[in-house]
């Protein structure tokens, strides 16, 4: 097991092998990250290298308040979301198409019904894994991204709209329209009409 703080007492030394050590040890789990927002493999992989060059020029900065992968996951993150906010973006689509639709009487226009087996038995197969990813990738960006940090990466509300800059309900109302939007793409599939 990798020990954190001698780790961290030689990059602070500026020894080579604790680099080398730190790429090779944190390298694809911040990668995995990194390709959860970005969509595409070249842009995951320059946010990994931008989050590296960071986390070396704070180094001095880091405090050990928390542990030395939790700071690295938290700069992945933080490049991602300002990976997706530089890149020039077409105007987002709706999120409306990808929402149930509802009758005038409040009634579902394609009632759901119960799924062919149980989501969490599901997910455990690397091909409705990818499913899900794929899905998840449909949803307009703002959403996806809320998507992403509350249920993937296990912030809170309060820590997701301060990273993205919006208010609390704002993130609350974008979280709960992401996961109908998602439940309605995934529906055809985890019934097994797909």
């Amino acid at each position: 097991m990798l020990d954190e703080t001698m780790l961290l007492t030689d990059l602070r030394a500026g020894k080579d092998a604790a680099f080398e050590e730190l790429v090779r040890s944190y390298g694809p789990r911040l990668l995995s990250v990194a390709r959860r927002f970005m969509k595409n493999d070249e842009d995951a992989q320059d946010v990994l290298q931008d989050s590296f060059i960071s986390a070396f020029r704070s180094l001095g900065r880091f405090e050990g308040q928390s542990k030395l992968s939790t700071w690295l996951h938290r700069i992945v993150v933080n490049a991602s979301l300002m990976k997706i906010r530089s890149q020039k973006r077409r105007p987002e689509t709706s999120i409306e198409e990808l929402l149930p639709q509802f009758l005038e009487d409040g009634h579902h226009v394609d009632m759901p019904s119960p799924w062919k087996s149980n989501p969490h038995e599901e997910l455990e197969s690397s091909e409705t894994r990818t499913l899900v990813q794929e899905s998840i990738g449909k949803l307009p960006e703002s959403y996806r991204t809320v998507l992403l940090l509350r249920d993937i990466e296990g912030l809170d509300t309060e820590e997701t709209a301060k990273m993205l800059g919006i208010s609390s309900n704002a993130a609350k109302i974008r979280l709960h329209r992401a996961r109908l939007a998602l439940r309605e793409v995934l529906d055809p599939h985890m019934r097994g009409d797909a």
